[in-house]
């Protein structure tokens, strides 16, 4: 998932930057109220993690602009104000969650995570996919009681299309996904049609995958 990281303190967004992305989340990071209303104009965000305390004015400020250019974005409001007002005025105005500094990096994964299980409607680290299960906490999708051997790419990648079910996905977003700010000319190739072919394969020995569609001419989704 991409993540848009607004925090004015660098030693913070430096460690909360490098956390996100070690847990396979894309990650941009703006300092200011003027660089992130500029991100949020461009980029699409899953999540973004918003503080409240910005030296150009108040975070809050973005709310307007995230609700009118980020409609499917979640949002982690970071705070060092312990003011049950600030908090309120957040979540009155679209934020989903809130954190106050200083948070550990562990609690703000799983607000993350259960987020996108709400969202999703799903209350569990079980996702259901057609006849397969998904374990989220052992990365492994199985049939029955029997694992399917898909590489950490192909899982990555099912993952992903799962989480935004119903939404078509190109393949550039998807291998943005898959090799992060490290893309170079493979993502013109066949590369993901190859992970999406070898998917459906190994899948399709055990029961159909219908459910992971082809949208000619734009990219790929699960609709089920």
């Amino acid at each position: 998932m991409r993540v848009l990281l607004i925090e004015d303190e660098n030693s913070l967004g430096k460690e909360v930057k490098r956390f996100l992305e070690e847990e396979s989340f894309l990650c941009d990071w703006a300092s200011s109220l003027a660089d992130a209303s500029e991100n949020i104009a461009i980029n699409p965000y899953d999540f973004i993690l918003l503080d409240l305390g910005l030296p150009d004015g108040d975070g809050l400020d973005l709310m307007e602009e995230i609700q009118e250019n980020q409609k499917e974005s979640s949002v982690i409001i970071l705070t060092a104000r312990s003011e049950i007002n600030d908090r309120v005025k957040g979540l009155e105005r679209g934020a989903d969650d809130y954190l106050s500094k200083p948070f550990s990096l562990l609690e703000l994964k799983a607000r993350m995570q259960a987020i996108s299980r709400r969202k999703g409607g799903w209350n569990t680290n079980i996702l259901e996919i057609g006849d397969f299960q998904l374990d989220l906490s052992a990365k492994t999708i199985q049939f029955e009681d029997q694992e399917i051997p898909l590489t950490a790419k192909e899982y990555k990648l099912l993952h992903f299309m799962l989480i935004n079910k119903g939404r078509v996905l190109n393949r550039f977003q998807l291998a943005e996904h898959l090799w992060g700010d490290h893309l170079d000319d493979d993502h013109q190739s066949n590369y993901i049609d190859v992970h999406v072919k070898n998917i459906r394969k190994k899948l399709g020995d055990f029961a159909p995958t219908d459910w992971l569609q082809t949208v000619r001419g734009l990219g790929y989704k699960i609709q089920k």
